[in-house]
């Protein structure tokens, strides 16, 4: 994954071109053309009866972004919280990147979206202003009513609305000063929270169509395979199986419910051909990832000479370090709806890349992509895993086919065995110290595969900016060598919550603690040490903060009491440890975790604290929610998850076979939002990297043992 593959995750999710401020149209009569409602732009709209809508382009999967992305407009449009009602945009010339991912959706909307919302503010002040006679300057907006102290008069924009309409739109309107705000930057529940609470909300899963038909999918479960030989007969023998049709590949059973329909995929007795990859387990997996390692991979990042320091400095250590492959295991599995008729074609998914499933589903069908209508529900769950567009293409082969609405549910099963796993990864990292114990030496080469789900493997790609966690190394030394190796994958690949970085930061924070342990010093003051140095520091497109991580760190630290003994806990052993890290040149954020180790191994996390700056936390609610679960991800991550290969096929196909953290096993979490101020930066990743690192640091601490492979075995700690 280059540099440039990098920012699509974040510059497509953010859609930096495409939140712009639009300009509508105007008629003769000054007004939008067609216009009923006050639209001055593409974010919003004000009814007659003062009812805001704000439009919103990104996916809600859990985070909380429809939240977010409606205060910022109703912020500087002043209008009132109780008021505002969201809808959900579609992919169309004024929503042209609409992809959610690399945490980008706050920070790409908050210059636009504070444009639009002050933009319809200045409008509906003219209106009230010109009605008035008076100057626009004397009028005052708060909770959607315009007023003119002076006279004590007052207009709602639901009256304003027409008028205001008929007004040019501003193309630079003044914009808030954030001292002035009076919603960004509070607590504010979820806009959509009851309608899910009750189960009004409609998820993909949720989508009913006249006449629809429901389909299951046998599908080869090894890349590059086929099906070869199906009974057709077989599946329409059960009862509610209406049809059997061939897609590409593949073969769906069409039925009433969902029930026949997984009864008649059974039925197929499906016979596959696995092609080349049929042969490969866990152990060829991690062969290739070895055998990679073993050879120079490609420098991204160089400073003095790090070779010739390390074998000079008086105190060096080096280690591997492995993680393992992963599932989204999102707990909506996937699915799309879809109707092909006519020459068009409509869509409803819980996608995280709409602009993606409308072009391929495009170029499956034959058809300009202005033919294909998307609608983005609501997502159980995407984790980066709905960024691809396969189970949505894969509806519609299914639709045009059988000729009539078709709902595609994939079971669990199916979940774990067609995912875009995150993959294994090798890091192989060295420190060396001088005799004063500052790091005077670093060495770090990141082993991957390649991610499929951004396309075919391209080994003359430039990494620059890879390995994430490893380019951007954050602590001040003046010999630095990273490189990267990335290989073609026999599995499919995809991007996963923090993509990169869990692996090379449980990587490099493992090895500090090691070197201040070996040196003797105290891991917090080794790296407030470390980040003492220039800052911030510009890398390539990077913004190094080592100020604001040695803040977090310190904030993290004394929330958790470091340096004071840990619980007592008759029977175990405890051990406190931390990490940090400065997440794409944006968020900093550190984390301190508490454990405690039984006779046999068995791992307890007690209390985990966490300490971030992400710029101007827009809702401190929401914030705290993604940092509660992206720590329940990590948790689950580096305790409890991994996925096995046999014969091409992923092993573990239930959430028993792949556990996740559970309630009786859930810790403490503390949140602790350090002011920042500017532009918001991103919050769903940032969580997920440290927790291992803090996890495996606080494991010594308490045995004595380093972890250096993932997940946490309790024969590791014995």
């Amino acid at each position: 994954m280059t540099a440039t593959r990098r920012l699509f995750l974040k510059t497509g999710a953010i859609g930096g071109a495409a939140l712009v401020l639009r300009i509508p149209v105007l008629g003769q009569s000054g007004r939008p053309a067609g216009a009923v409602r006050f639209a001055p732009n593409q974010w919003l709209r004000v009814g007659p009866d003062g009812r805001v809508t704000a439009v919103i382009a990104r996916s809600e999967m859990g985070q909380g972004v429809r939240t977010s992305l409606a205060m910022i407009v109703a912020e500087e449009l002043d209008a009132d919280w109780k008021t505002i009602a969201i809808e959900q945009a579609s992919p169309s010339p004024d929503y042209a990147r609409m992809s959610t991912g690399g945490s980008g959706s706050v920070e790409g909307g908050w210059k636009a979206l504070r444009a639009a919302g002050a933009a319809a503010r200045e409008m509906l002040v003219e209106a009230a202003a010109r009605q008035w006679g008076v100057a626009a300057s004397a009028c005052r907006t708060d909770s959607g009513w315009v007023s003119h102290p002076p006279s004590g008069r007052t207009l709602g924009y639901g009256e304003l609305a027409g008028a205001a309409s008929a007004l040019p739109v501003p193309k630079e309107p003044r914009l808030k000063d954030p001292k002035d705000f009076r919603l960004v930057g509070t607590r504010v529940r979820r806009v959509d929270g009851p309608a899910i609470v009750a189960g009004r909300a409609v998820y993909g899963l949720d989508t009913r169509l006249p006449g629809m038909l429901y389909a299951a999918v046998a599908r080869c479960p090894v890349k590059g395979g086929k099906v070869v030989r199906f009974d057709a007969a077989g599946a329409k023998s059960v009862a509610g199986v209406r049809d059997v049709v061939e897609i590409e590949g593949a073969v769906a059973v069409l039925a009433d419910d969902t029930f026949a329909a997984f009864a008649g995929r059974d039925a197929l007795a499906a016979v596959f051909d696995d092609g080349g990859n049929g042969v490969v387990d866990t152990a060829e997996l991690w062969r290739r990832i070895d055998a990679a390692a073993g050879k120079p991979g490609r420098a991204t990042r160089t400073a003095g000479d790090a070779g010739t320091a390390l074998a000079a400095a008086p105190t060096r250590l080096s280690a591997t370090y492995r993680a393992p492959f992963q599932a989204h295991a999102t707990l909506e599995p996937g699915n799309c709806t879809a109707r092909v008729e006519a020459g068009a074609c409509e869509i409803w998914a819980p996608t995280q890349s709409p602009q993606r499933v409308q072009r391929e589903a495009a170029q499956r069908l034959g058809v300009e992509p202005d033919k294909v209508t998307v609608h983005v529900t609501l997502l159980g769950g995407g984790f980066g895993r709905r960024l691809d567009a396969d189970y949505a293409v894969e509806a519609v082969a299914v639709a045009r086919a059988a000729k009539r609405p078709v709902q595609v549910v994939w079971s669990r099963r199916d979940d774990f065995l067609q995912d875009r796993v995150h993959p294994a990864a090798r890091v192989d990292v060295a420190g060396g110290l001088d005799a004063s114990g500052r790091l005077v030496a670093w060495s770090h080469h990141a082993t991957t595969y390649h991610l499929s789900m951004f396309g075919d493997f391209n080994p003359t790609e430039d990494p620059e900016g890879n390995p994430w966690g490893g380019y951007d190394f954050p602590y001040d030394t003046a010999n630095l060598a990273v490189s990267w190796s990335e290989i073609e994958s026999p599995v499919p690949t995809g991007a996963w919550r923090a993509v990169y970085y869990p692996a090379n930061v449980f990587a490099r924070e493992c090895l500090l603690d090691e070197l201040a342990a070996r040196s003797g010093q105290d891991p917090l003051a080794m790296r407030l040490a470390l980040l003492s140095g220039p800052s911030p520091f510009v890398l390539g497109h990077l913004r190094i903060d080592r100020a604001g991580l040695a803040r977090v760190l310190r904030t993290a630290a004394e929330k958790a009491g470091w340096g004071a003994p840990t619980p007592g806990r008759p029977g175990r052993r405890s051990g406190r440890g931390l990490a940090c890290n400065v997440y794409d040149g944006s968020t900093v954020i550190a984390q301190v975790a508490d454990v405690s180790v039984g006779g046999k191994g068995d791992v307890a996390v007690h209390r985990v604290v966490t300490a971030v700056d992400c710029g101007r936390a827009v809702n401190p609610l929401g914030v705290e929610g993604q940092v509660e679960s992206g720590v329940i991800w990590a948790l689950s991550y580096a305790l409890k998850g991994e996925l096995t290969y046999e014969k091409g096929r992923v092993a573990e196909t239930s959430f028993g076979a792949y556990p996740l953290l559970r309630l009786d096993e859930m810790p403490d979490l503390e949140t602790v939002i350090v002011a920042g101020s500017g532009t918001p930066t991103g919050m769903g990743e940032m969580p997920v990297p440290c927790v291992a690192p803090a996890v495996a640091n606080a494991l010594f601490a308490a045995t004595g043992r380093r972890v250096r492979r993932l997940p946490v075995r309790p024969s590791d700690l014995v």
